[in-house]
């Protein structure tokens, strides 16, 4: 199905277009062009777009937003960026879509996905959603881009590192229904505190349409931070956690049989047992509140918690994939190599302790982000550490010196402590330490590069750090 017409593009962006074409998709990654996409040559700090324009069409493109004239069929703009942001306001404009926010300090991207599995599946294909985490400036705009003009939900992630970032990317996708997944210092280098950090999240609710619903974590402890900003622009508020009154509440959860929780909630006027694929009490929250917005959003339940129960795990976001050990056996990878916060990272770490399994090693990369607390946050990761049952941590980043220090001096403790300077060298510590039945939790800030750790581990064998490239 045609996405756009070069008409409908220049219409919306204000530009010209030289010929009649159309497509099929939108990438401004000339890596990610398949054919019939259009492509938005954009000019960066660090390279412009235009240089790989030849690429792109090569690749299969069919038509590009540039800002000079080109030999390809094009729409002729001033700025693609601005252009970009343009087609995105366009998309939603046009689109009678339910639209649903997700943004949070953590969850965000995981929420979005379980979001989009039951909206998708009970309506046979007609949802749509960010892809990746594309959820700043760029990102928000190309995934409303790509929004197919007769999808009928459409699920859209928002970040921010700053205050006023969300308010304006809320105002670009106006959505029917915003959820705050839940508040921690994520980021908090940049803000005062996490009162702040919740003022920030809270800006979601700004673009809310019309007879809105804010869907709000009722046990986090900013929770009347943001009931409050909540209830300034929704017309319905949405509480979801443990407490008696919550909306969307918690009546019991167990560890389900094969992995995951058993859950028993109340959702509005239906109360429903679903099971949880993904551990972790966090990801009982994270159910909650996709329940609640498929029930705003006039889903059915039902399918939902199908969906749920068969919710496949993330590249870098807690998926769990047997590996090789040296001794003949295997051992439980789970993959969270993506970001951390301090939130995060507890849950995670609390998640692992959940596993039933012979010994647990965590690899913990740096945080990022956390200004003048930073010591303090990554040493407090003693804690999840020591109830988790933690018989090795092998740690990677400057910043995760006060950690190691305080595993060290711990007098509950008595694991065995590695830390590294890097990724390379973390694997190169953590392969002969594997054993079969041991369960290795891997996750730190994705500048971390804990990732090309996580697909050396995939591989059948371990070469030596120099020979391998990217570390």
């Amino acid at each position: 199905m045609t996405l756009w017409t070069s008409a409908e593009i220049a219409t919306a962006t204000g530009g010209t277009a030289s010929a009649d074409f159309s497509v099929t998709g939108v990438a401004f990654d000339s890596r990610e062009i398949t054919p019939g996409d259009l492509f938005i040559a954009m000019v960066g700090e660090e390279t412009d777009g235009h240089r790989f324009i030849d690429r792109a069409m090569a690749a299969g493109a069919t038509g590009v937003i540039c800002q000079q004239p080109v030999e390809y069929p094009h729409v002729l703009v001033t700025d693609s960026a601005a252009a970009l942001t343009a087609l995105g306001r366009a998309a939603r404009d046009r689109s009678d879509a339910v639209i649903i926010g997700v943004t949070g300090s953590a969850g965000k991207t995981g929420t979005k996905e379980a979001l989009f599995q039951a909206l998708d599946r009970m309506s046979f294909g007609g949802a749509h959603r960010s892809v990746k985490s594309y959820n700043n400036h760029v990102g928000v705009p190309l995934s409303l881009a790509r929004m197919p003009r007769d999808a009928r939900y459409g699920v859209f992630e928002m970040g921010m590192n700053h205050a006023g970032e969300l308010a304006d990317l809320t105002r670009i996708v106006r959505p029917h229904i915003a959820i705050i997944t839940t508040i921690a210092p994520a980021h908090i280098g940049h803000f005062s505190g996490e009162e702040a950090i919740a003022d920030a999240k809270a800006e979601i609710f700004e673009g809310l349409v019309d007879g809105g619903t804010a869907i709000v974590p009722h046990n986090n402890a900013h929770y009347e931070r943001l009931f409050a900003a909540a209830s300034a622009h929704a017309a319905h508020v949405i509480r979801f956690g443990s407490r008696p009154d919550s909306e969307a509440k918690l009546i019991d959860t167990i560890r389900a049989t094969g992995g995951g929780s058993l859950v028993t909630a109340q959702i509005g006027e239906a109360r429903l047992c679903f099971r949880v694929a993904p551990p972790g009490d966090h990801w009982v929250m994270n159910a909650l509140a996709v329940m609640a917005a498929v029930d705003a959003a006039g889903g059915d339940l039902a399918v939902a918690g199908v969906a749920l129960a068969e919710l496949p795990g993330m590249a870098g976001r807690g998926a769990q994939t047997r590996i090789a050990t040296p001794d003949g056996g295997t051992a439980l990878l789970i993959d969270e190599a993506y970001n951390a916060n301090p939130a995060s990272m507890r849950v995670t770490i609390e998640a692992l302790g959940q596993e039933p399994v012979k010994r647990r090693i965590v690899v913990l990369g740096a945080m990022k982000e956390l200004g003048a607390g930073s010591a303090g946050y990554h040493a407090g990761l003693i804690e999840p550490i020591v109830a988790a049952d933690v018989t090795h941590a092998i740690l990677v980043g400057d910043e995760m010196a006060p950690l190691a220090d305080a595993l060290a001096k711990s007098l509950v403790w008595q694991g065995q402590i590695t830390h590294v300077p890097a990724a390379g060298v973390a694997l190169d510590v953590l392969s002969p330490l594997l054993s079969d039945g041991d369960a290795v939790l891997v996750k730190g800030s994705n500048a971390m590069g804990l990732s090309k750790l996580v697909r050396a581990l995939a591989e059948p064998r371990h070469e030596p750090v120099a020979a391998r490239e990217g570390f």
